[in-house]
């Protein structure tokens, strides 16, 4: 039986990207993503909800995205859900759930209304502006 295991995100750093290094060198980023997702009620209120979605990624462009992403900038990530399991110091199970990331898109410009430190950097491509989506509801969803 075939299987899948994938992820696109669109939204905003809630922080800065963590940047580690294994002890063989190799770069581990991590941040948070926040998602918003909207619709009305059926009193046609308009409702949000706000997803936080941690993300992990490896290698060269975990350094870049410790280099120039910041939080507030907004982020389209393209990975794998994880789920794992360890055991803490208490002997209490916890799981975690992540996105592992394979690419990270930078997007909005440098100069855009989240703080970006310098205003220096991007994707390496020519960052793309995001414009809003308009309101899709329920009804307009073809499945």
């Amino acid at each position: 039986m075939a299987s899948l295991n994938s992820v696109v995100l669109i939204g905003n750093l809630t922080r800065d990207p963590e940047l580690r290094y294994t002890q063989s060198g190799a770069a581990k980023a991590q941040f948070s993503v926040a998602i918003n997702r909207y619709w009305k009620d059926r009193e046609g209120n308009r409702q949000e909800e706000t997803t936080f979605v941690p993300i992990v990624i490896w290698g060269a462009q975990a350094e870049n995205c410790a280099n120039y992403l910041k939080k507030g900038r907004p982020v389209a990530v393209e990975g794998r859900l994880s789920i794992r399991s360890y055991t803490t110091e208490e002997g209490e199970q916890k799981r975690i759930t992540e996105v592992v990331a394979n690419n990270v898109q930078f997007l909005g410009s440098s100069q855009g209304n989240y703080d970006d430190g310098a205003g220096g950097g991007g994707n390496q491509s020519s960052p793309a502006k995001t414009e809003p989506v308009g309101e899709i509801s329920d009804d307009e969803v073809p499945f």
